[in-house]
């Protein structure tokens, strides 16, 4: 059965990131310090939106003395593929050529981007045959 999780918030997405993208396990303060050097947020802050992240079972919390340790649960990939497969149902009825297609037609896809797509979509064809 494939496992689905609850959308996050961008402020618990951020956080996220932060564990995703550093070496875990990270205390508040190490987190704090990632993050505000892209928006400022108050310990206090950082402290809830982990303990809401703890309580959607994305996050484990160790103690060690008096500190919390803070680990993903979810993989990084586990919740691109999720979310990514969530936008495609909802905003494109499955359909990745609309997916794609929306994108284009916004300017958002370089001729470098077009030919991945098209090595990649190529390899998927090589590997059903």
């Amino acid at each position: 059965m494939k496992k689905t999780y609850q959308r996050l918030p961008e402020s618990e997405l951020d956080i996220m990131l932060v564990l995703w993208n550093n070496t875990p396990p990270m205390n508040r303060m190490e987190i704090e310090k990632v993050i505000n050097t892209k928006k400022s947020l108050a310990p206090t802050t950082i402290l809830s939106l982990l303990a809401r992240l703890e309580a959607k079972n994305f996050v484990k919390v160790t103690k060690q003395g008096k500190m919390n340790l803070y680990t993903p649960l979810v993989s990084q990939s586990d919740y691109q593929a999720h979310e990514s497969q969530s936008v495609l149902e909802k905003l494109y009825g499955n359909s990745l050529k609309k997916f794609v297609t929306s994108l284009y037609q916004g300017k958002k896809v370089c001729p470098e981007e077009i030919q991945d797509l098209s090595d990649f979509l190529k390899e998927l064809e090589d590997r059903e045959k």
